[in-house]
């Protein structure tokens, strides 16, 4: 059954219901190249079919995996770049306290991150942390080679094996790599790793829904059985048997692509629920690196509200009409917490006096979509019941699905991501790796 609801009323006069069923056989030809793989990137649509996949052994392993880390450690650091952390993290943070990290009475680690930069300060400062603490390491990487996480599982390791020696170390590191080949696979094998494996045909911005995304999520507590359902139940209402006026996620697709051809190059992801800040930083990557290529692409970018309607809200209302906005809300809080009544009333706020907060950020969202609709901001609404593992699951799979399609109306690959490799080829030649002279030669005669 699909909870999320989708509001496409408000798109400012600028794609009618008409144009988008005129999109209606296409959009469903490429959900359809996502069943058949008759497209580019087929040998990357491993995730499609994947939450139904999972079997009840993987989920116990991962369970199992995560009982013994919460056992161990009063921290567990993730490392991982992209697809390889920003999936956990969208769902930790989406469903933890938002002050989690200060709880003193814990009832699972202290979930922390690295090798998603390269900050040195933010590495020395990690490490301190730890230096008294009982901490465990989720590797993942698919290579064991790239800059960033490699740099940061190299400080930890030999951080933890320092503090609680090589044998206890063992047990407190997890690598999520490749089946069988890569530096993480050798390394894991040599030392005797809890390992899993990051499936060949799913994409790193598509692995949140593998244990890429599984472990760290139980690791912090969260049902991961609800998460997976929740895709689950979107997978099964997005088949291609499934009617297009009925597929949620490639009629969205079909808007997306409208709204780029009558010139809305960005689309900002708004939520007014400060707990999805790193799901819209995940969902930027998804589109970013899906759809960006052939000097074709929307620009994904996100704000969180009412916090940013003091700062970007004077540009999305008033600036250049290249945007448009998909919103995320959430009906029903987890919490009620109601405003009091003040006999001074300094504030002049007795008239909501009585009233939850929410029903005031409730009327914020929808104040704000009316403004920016009569601003000429076209807007869609997605809306889920609760911030909860199920609907959250919903949201992965909806996104995951519309990328696929979104893409292949744009006519890119979207399961690819060539340009990513062009910084990596300096940087590797300005630091004089083996094998990198020619071009350290010549971009050290540009600089």
């Amino acid at each position: 059954m699909m909870s999320i609801q989708l509001t496409i009323k408000h798109l400012a006069g600028i794609v009618s219901e008409e144009d988008i069923l005129r999109q209606s056989a296409q959009a469903s030809e490429c959900n359809q190249a996502l069943y058949n793989g008759s497209r580019e990137g087929n040998d990357f649509i491993g995730w499609v079919g994947l939450p139904s996949s999972i079997t009840e052994e993987q989920l116990r392993d991962i369970e199992d995996t995560a009982v013994e880390l919460r056992t161990r450690c009063q921290a567990v650091v993730v490392v991982g770049i992209g697809g390889s952390y920003l999936g956990a993290r969208a769902v930790i943070d989406a469903l933890s306290s938002s002050l989690d990290w200060l709880s003193a009475k814990r009832e699972h680690p202290v979930i922390l991150y690295a090798g998603n930069n390269i900050s040195e300060d933010y590495l020395s400062e990690l490490t301190e942390y730890l230096k008294d603490k009982e901490f465990g390491i989720i590797n993942i990487s698919k290579s064991g080679t790239t800059t960033e996480p490699a740099i940061a599982f190299r400080l930890l390791k030999a951080q933890l094996e320092k503090q609680v020696g090589r044998e206890e170390a063992k047990n407190r590191i997890v690598a999520i790599t490749d089946v069988a080949k890569g530096a993480l696979r050798s390394l894991a094998v040599t030392e005797g790793y809890k390992t899993f494996v990051i499936p060949d045909d799913v994409g790193g911005r598509y692995s949140v829904l593998t244990p890429v995304g599984l472990l760290p999520i139980a690791v912090a507590g969260i049902n991961i059985r609800e998460l997976v359902k929740g895709a689950v139940e979107i997978e099964q209402a997005t088949q291609p048997s499934v009617s297009f006026e009925y597929n949620l996620p490639a009629i969205y697709a079909v808007i997306r692509n409208e709204l780029y051809k009558r010139g809305k190059k960005i689309e900002i992801l708004v939520n007014y629920h400060p707990k999805l800040h790193f799901f819209a930083e995940w969902w930027k990557q998804l589109f970013g690196e899906s759809e960006g290529k052939d000097q074709l692409g929307i620009f994904p970018a996100a704000v969180d509200f009412t916090s940013d309607l003091h700062s970007m809200g004077q540009w999305i209302q008033q600036g250049e009409r290249t945007i448009f906005e998909t919103v995320i809300s959430i009906r029903e809080p987890n919490r009620s917490v109601r405003i009091p009544h003040d006999d001074v009333n300094l504030d002049g706020l007795n008239f909501l006096a009585g009233k939850r907060v929410d029903e005031v950020n409730k009327m914020a969202e929808l104040g704000t979509r009316i403004a920016h609709v009569d601003g000429g901001v076209p807007n869609v609404l997605l809306e889920i019941p609760e911030l909860s593992a199920k609907y959250i699951g919903q949201l992965i799979y909806f996104f995951e699905k519309a990328c696929g399609i979104s893409g292949y109306l744009l006519g890119v690959n979207p399961f690819n991501q060539p340009g990513v490799e062009a910084y990596k080829k300096n940087m590797f030649a300005l630091l004089d790796k083996p094998g990198y002279e020619a071009e350290s030669r010549v971009i050290k005669e540009r600089i």
